[in-house]
């Protein structure tokens, strides 16, 4: 369809809408994006509750302008533990979300090691925890339990995670249109009691 300027509008049918599975390949959103925009559609429609944490931080000095606060200096006040956290059917849910342009491993130095200390405190709490780890150059995007990382970590001295143990242990999670990542999805099939 032509607008006035002749501006072209690429018009998406109903048909396309309710495709399960679209290739977002180039749209450039990245991984934190594309799961805020997936709790947001949780919460929303009173599935869950999950929200991003902030990063604890101290403020230092501020100044005022246009009539609004401006943080100028400021530290962070602590470590922060993982990305996520909230809750659905009643379970506490945990997780980091990670992104690596790698196409053969995950390097686990992109996990500092109180996130890995608070992973493992989850995890005996019996709470749901887990990372969702995006391989951007091969546009695939998995959900790795937080007792698999613990047990790779755990059992080798690597400084990696092998793609193909990923791929082994993990959950692919397909990119769809409303719920971009829906990862609910294989956590109703990973944690039976829910």
């Amino acid at each position: 369809m032509n607008y006035p300027g002749g501006i072209k509008k690429n018009i998406i049918t109903i048909k396309d809408i309710n495709k399960d599975n679209i290739n977002y390949k180039n749209r450039g959103m990245n991984l934190e994006e594309d799961l805020n925009i997936t709790n947001r559609y949780y919460k929303d429609q009173g599935i869950a509750y999950i929200y991003k944490k902030p990063t604890p931080i101290k403020v230092v000095k501020a100044n005022f302008e246009n009539g609004k606060r401006v943080i100028t200096e400021a530290y962070y006040s602590e470590p922060s533990t993982t990305d996520y956290n909230g809750i659905y059917k009643g379970n506490y849910i945990d997780y980091e979300a990670k992104e690596t342009k790698n196409k053969n491993n995950f390097p686990l130095s992109n996990i500092h090691k109180h996130q890995i200390e608070h992973i493992r405190n989850i995890v005996k709490e019996k709470g749901i925890c887990f990372l969702i780890i995006r391989f951007t150059s091969l546009n695939k995007t998995y959900l790795l339990k937080g007792i698999d990382l613990l047990d790779f970590i755990d059992k080798n001295q690597k400084s990696s995670i092998p793609f193909n143990y990923i791929e082994e242990k993990g959950y692919q999670i397909k990119e769809k249109y409303l719920k971009r990542l829906d990862y609910l999805e294989i956590i109703d099939k990973i944690w039976r009691k829910l």
